[in-house]
């Protein structure tokens, strides 16, 4: 396997020469009075050697040995907890972290290229940081100030750490359905009992306290989840002078084992009466969850994005390096007993396919980040509320097609390999096994599918989608945009799609979940088209510049919308074959 690097001339054309992130800055008076691009690429570059030089070294030997149970203490890999803890002191696990309690404060958009970096390095490891953010963000929006003061100093510090615990055996995305309990105590503690699943890092030896949020309910709460409740459970109770008291009545069952992620502690919890503490409203747990779900459904789409670009890197230098065969024109190597086997068009055809779909993604994900920095920072109500509803919209696409398309591009890698790519001391292999999780943790693609188009299209008869969309055209109106012809084509095709599945659901609403999958497809090729004609508009006008590398983009830009994006006109025909050809079958006939 190849040593990873960051592609930081890639997240620097992104975020500096496409979006122009620093004038989204400037108008946010939280951002603009501490953060400028210099910082921000300070940032950028010492992340990039931090997870090159500390956490990518890990990822096979983590694999190789997975994490151990025993008698309820988990163990991770050899040389995880040093790591983990040389990664907490250079400040990363409180990155994104309010400043009022000791975070760095970093917009969400640079975040976003941390959390690509890391999780190229070893998606594992990277995992710890991500659920120990997450369950920041909760905290941070709704527990009490007590709680804030007491819990979030020392998460973002990374001497503690976080985990969000949702599903139980029965109870997979149907968290309405959940058993765990929480019943109120007079000093206003609760007591939290029930059992819980798939916990990320619900036990583990790189911190020395864990942070639990746990989804309960109380015993008079509704039916449903409006009767959810959400409480933080620390794994060692915790004095009001901040110092460690004694074990919680939580304890950590068993640990999966696993496709992949295997340096990633995946818990059986227990919580047997253990103390917990309210976090927000009571039934109101869900909408402290959801604070947290559009940044972690964002973060799990930048992971597909991650494997996909380490694949990339993998396979770009065997490709050049590689010999096997003759050019079908002319020899690449006349001196060699053979070509390397990037001057074969299939060859080419893999990588480019790989090459486009990183980089549409890296640009899509940034701009989905960017939203969340408007909702989060701006001043304006107006654009905040706008901002808002982008993120609404888009978060489901983010995760779903950025995972759907990291795995197909991790497949791609192995496949250059050929042989090789199915031995697991290059590397290759794992990164797919990896990949996998992603699209189902968070989430499954299709439950995201179907919040797509059920939810964020039909629901509010297309609102969000027109101000998306709207913004594409607006953008396009410049006749000197590039491939501005097949992008406003692939605008109207899925406007049309939409508006068809919305008259097809009024007389049979199957049509809806028959269609879901193939529509959040269709709409990622065409954010990612939106994307594509930005920095190839871009490139274009900075040719002059540095003729290499915007060349390199302006010909990967002609690959996406000859070869990628007429993809969806399959889609769309799949989508118009309609729900009854799934519904020929009895259920016994399967």
């Amino acid at each position: 396997m190849s040593n990873y690097q960051a592609p930081l001339r890639d997240i620097h054309f992104v975020l500096n020469e496409v979006f122009d992130v620093g004038r989204q800055w400037a108008v946010m008076p939280r951002l603009a009075d501490s953060l400028d691009m210099d910082t921000a690429q300070a940032i950028l570059e010492e992340a990039g050697k931090v997870t090159a030089g500390l956490v990518a070294p890990l990822n096979r030997s983590g694999d190789e040995e997975g994490c151990t149970w025993n008698d309820g203490v988990v163990a991770t890999p050899t040389g995880f907890p040093q790591a983990y803890q040389a990664y907490a002191e250079g400040g990363w696990v409180g990155v994104g972290g309010s400043p009022d309690f000791g975070g760095m404060g970093m917009p969400k958009v640079i975040c976003a290229q941390i959390e690509e970096m890391v999780n190229s390095a070893n998606l594992s490891f990277g995992l710890y940081p991500m659920l120990t953010a997450g369950a920041c963000l909760s905290i941070l929006n709704h527990a009490s100030e007590e709680l804030k003061s007491q819990y979030l100093p020392k998460m973002y510090e990374g001497l503690w750490a976080g985990s969000m615990c949702l599903t139980e055996p029965h109870a997979g995305s149907d968290l309405g359905i959940i058993r765990t309990k929480g019943e109120p105590q007079h000093d206003g503690s609760y007591k939290v009992s029930g059992t819980k699943i798939f916990i990320t890092g619900g036990e583990h030896d790189l911190t020395e306290n864990i942070i639990h949020l746990v989804l309960a309910k109380l015993s008079d709460a509704p039916a449903g989840p409006k009767g959810i409740s959400l409480f933080l459970v620390p794994k060692m109770m915790v004095h009001a002078d901040g110092s460690l008291g004694e074990r919680n009545a939580v304890s950590c069952g068993s640990i999966e084992h696993k496709m992949g992620i295997k340096a990633s502690a995946t818990c059986v919890m227990n919580f047997d009466g253990a103390t917990g503490y309210l976090v927000g409203e009571v039934n109101k747990g869900l909408n402290a969850m959801f604070t947290m779900m559009n940044y972690e459904r964002l973060g799990v789409g930048i992971q597909g994005l991650a494997l996909g670009e380490r694949s990339y890197q993998n396979a770009a230098l065997y490709a050049r390096e590689r010999i096997q065969g003759r050019a079908a024109n002319s020899s690449m190597a006349k001196d060699k007993a053979a070509d390397p086997i990037i001057v074969h068009p299939d060859v080419r055809r893999m990588l480019l396919t790989m090459k486009v779909l990183n980089e549409g993604g890296r640009a899509f994900s940034s701009y989905v980040a960017m939203q969340l920095d408007t909702a989060k920072y701006s001043v304006d109500p107006g654009t905040a509320k706008r901002a808002e509803k982008l993120v609404a919209l888009l978060t489901p696409v983010a995760k779903a097609f950025l995972t759907d398309m990291g795995l197909e591009t991790t497949v791609h890698g192995q496949q250059v390999f050929g042989g090789h790519g199915y031995i697991r001391e290059w590397g290759q292999e794992q990164l797919i096994r990896d990949c996998r999780i992603t699209q189902i943790y968070e989430g499954t693609n299709g439950i995201q599918a179907l919040d797509l188009l059920g939810r964020k299209v039909l629901a509010d008869g297309g609102d969000a989608l027109d101000e998306f969309l709207s913004e594409i055209r607006l953008y396009a109106e410049d006749p000197g945009v590039e491939h501005r012809d097949a992008l406003l084509d692939a605008v109207q095709k899925l406007e049309e799609s939409s508006d068809w599945i919305s008259d097809q659901a009024k007389q049979d609403p199957r049509q809806i979940g028959a269609a879901s999958v193939e529509y959040l497809h269709l709409f990622g090729y065409v954010a990612y088209a939106y994307v594509w004609s930005r920095m190839a508009s871009t490139a274009k006008a900075k040719q002059a510049s540095d003729p290499n590398f915007y060349s390199a983009k302006q010909a990967t830009a002609c690959f996406f919308f000859k070869r990628i994006l007429p993809r969806i006109d399959g889609l769309i025909a799949c989508i118009r074959g309609g729900a009854d050809s799934l519904y020929e079958l009895e259920a016994d006939q399967f």
